[in-house]
């Protein structure tokens, strides 16, 4: 069965750009699309906000009326909508397990970049076991024009990256764009080699041919799974974070990676997926992988 891919709404204009983005990639992808809704029964001592009834049906009228906009711009997509009585992070978190990629709006830092991601952004992107795609208020689908790249950082072994390289693959290869694929590295410490390390870097030619051979190896799998989508590689010294950002200066979509595994202190973004999210001036997938 085809995942579908998964909007959170909430009214704002930042969720409905986040709703007009995930309805285009569903009818790309020829995905279903599913609409999920999250509110709680409020009671207000200076005004009547009516019972729960009455606030349930208010929230549905607006989300279908969300939905009729959306419909009506792309009448063959099949749409379902999940209006549900919980916490928003609970609610969304478990609306992502079942998706292709859950896509939620932002607030933009400004005209060009960045995300100003809320602390229930943060916390579905760091819970969510699938893809989730943070699109700001304004996005438009002129920046998803031919020429724009999907950006992907890869880091460490294929295993490492194998779920945020199939991703990136599979969105360019619905929209027919170029994967550019992304692999910074840095000077390591001298006394953090093993003997080990030094013969495979010896054997390689040095520490960028190393890290070239590692983003190619990465890439085979992918490269021969989809032979249509062209592929640029881009293995470059510097700061991860700083690099990727560099790259995406003219992207239509950046991927990041962020481990899955839980630490004593919860569950985490990452250093590198938190940079992007808030300076990229474009949407950001950020993919869970072990």
């Amino acid at each position: 069965m085809t995942r579908p891919i998964t909007a959170g709404v909430d009214g704002s204009q930042e969720s409905l750009a986040a709703l007009a983005w995930a309805g285009r990639e569903a009818e790309r992808r020829g995905a279903p699309l599913r609409v999920v809704h999250a509110w709680r029964f409020e009671t207000h001592d200076a005004f009547d906000l009516g019972d729960r009834d009455t606030q349930g049906q208010r929230v549905r009228e607006a989300v279908d009326e969300a939905v009729r906009a959306l419909t009506g711009r792309h009448p063959g997509l099949t749409v379902t909508t999940d209006v549900v009585e919980d916490g928003t992070v609970e609610a969304l978190t478990s609306a992502a397990a079942d998706a292709e990629a859950l896509v939620l709006g932002s607030r933009g830092q400004g005209a060009l970049v960045g995300f100003l991601v809320g602390s229930v952004g943060q916390q579905v992107i760091a819970e969510a076991v699938r893809p989730v795609v943070l699109v700001r208020a304004g996005d438009e689908p002129a920046a998803e024009a031919a020429g724009r790249e999907v950006v992907v950082g890869q880091h460490g072994s294929a295993d490492d990256s194998a779920e945020t390289l199939r991703f990136a693959f599979e969105t360019a290869a619905a929209r027919g764009a170029t994967v550019r694929a992304v692999r910074a590295w840095t000077l390591p410490p001298v006394f953090a080699y093993s003997p080990g390390s030094l013969k495979l870097l010896d054997e390689a030619g040095g520490l960028e041919p190393y890290e070239k051979k590692g983003l190619a190896e990465a890439l085979r799998p992918w490269r021969e799974r989809f032979p249509g989508v062209p592929v640029v590689e881009q293995v470059e010294m510097g700061s991860a974070g700083q690099v990727l950002l560099a790259a995406a200066g003219h992207a239509q979509l950046v991927v990041v990676g962020r481990r899955a595994r839980r630490t004593a202190m919860g569950a985490r973004i990452g250093s590198v997926a938190h940079g992007v999210l808030h300076h990229a001036g474009c949407p950001v997938a950020v993919v869970p992988h072990a």
